[in-house]
């Protein structure tokens, strides 16, 4: 029987412009072919932070000259990013497919996932989108929007929203029925629409829920036998980026708590990739792989990457 894998792609298999993601995705689709190939179901889930961030600031800029444009609501800002990110990964991973001679479909589901809108993340925004400005260019926006702005990983500042934990994939029976019959799905793109329940149904919110812990709610939820995330290093690493620094190879759960109680993770970065592992893990005792997207095949047989388990 096929191992299924949820692979959660990292912005580095993404780009922060149409142009540049189109460029980007072919490489991202060559990979994921090689994968199909090797007899792995696929099941893909996607970030959108600089997507979502591009569309909503750029839906702002033209509702505020007056051309008639209307405000966009940010979970519909986020709908298009799964929308067009989606497209521009089905085209690719089709066009590897044929050149590979697979006979496979592939298709992204716009996907919902409650949330609870009692959740701390809601008054303590953290998750970053768009893409990177300088302090000041950040002092002005927030002197005329009101947004939240932080440095992020030194490269300079970016605007965080709220992020929610997911509870729930609206449209997860879909998803399976879709796996089952053996097509490759492209679901919780950007980590999901995040909704509430309301007395009148789903209703969308300003949040942004992030894409490693819905990918691995998918996982645990497809009852997947491995959640890798692809990200932009081969291994993760203790005191990153110093003389020091260090490659790891495996960690247990237990290794996982211990550094992050000692900062090796940063929240903004690693740090929430280790702790969708440990939820997958966790849960359900399947192993979680962190590596780069193109190590993606070698890391699966045991090559390289990081591999976390119980």
């Amino acid at each position: 029987m096929a191992e299924t894998i949820v692979v959660a792609l990292g912005g580095n298999a993404l780009g922060s412009t149409p142009e540049k993601q189109l460029e980007l995705v072919q490489n991202t689709a060559g990979v994921i072919a090689d994968l199909v190939e090797q007899g792995y179901e696929v099941v893909i889930g996607h970030g959108n932070g600089p997507q979502v961030g591009m569309i909503n600031l750029a839906m702002e800029f033209s509702a505020n000259k007056g051309g008639g444009t209307p405000p966009m609501p940010f979970p519909e800002c986020g709908a298009m990013t799964q929308g067009y990110i989606g497209y521009h990964l089905q085209q690719a991973i089709g066009r590897s497919l044929r050149e590979k001679g697979i006979k496979k479909s592939c298709a992204a589901v716009i996907t919902q996932i409650v949330v609870d809108p009692d959740d701390p993340g809601f008054l303590n925004p953290t998750k970053p989108i768009g893409s990177f400005v300088a302090k000041e260019e950040a002092e002005a926006i927030t002197a005329e929007k009101g947004y939240v702005f932080v440095e992020d990983a030194r490269r300079g500042y970016r605007r965080v929203v709220p992020s929610p934990l997911p509870k729930r994939i609206v449209e997860l029976e879909l998803v399976e029925q879709l796996v089952a019959a053996g097509n490759i799905v492209i679901t919780v793109g950007g980590g999901g629409i995040p909704v509430v329940e309301t007395d009148d149904g789903l209703e969308g919110v300003d949040a942004v829920i992030d894409k490693d812990r819905a990918c691995a709610l998918l996982a645990r939820e497809l009852h997947a036998d491995r959640l890798v995330i692809l990200t932009a290093v081969e291994r993760v690493c203790l005191h990153y980026r110093t003389p020091d620094e260090r490659a790891l190879e495996s960690l247990t759960l237990q290794e996982c708590e211990r550094y992050m109680a000692a900062g090796e993770f940063p929240p903004g970065s690693m740090q929430p990739k280790i702790e969708a592992c440990m939820e997958f893990v966790r849960s359900c005792g399947g192993t979680a792989l962190i590596t780069s997207l193109e190590k993606a095949a070698d890391a699966l047989v045991g090559k390289t990457g990081t591999i976390i388990t119980r």
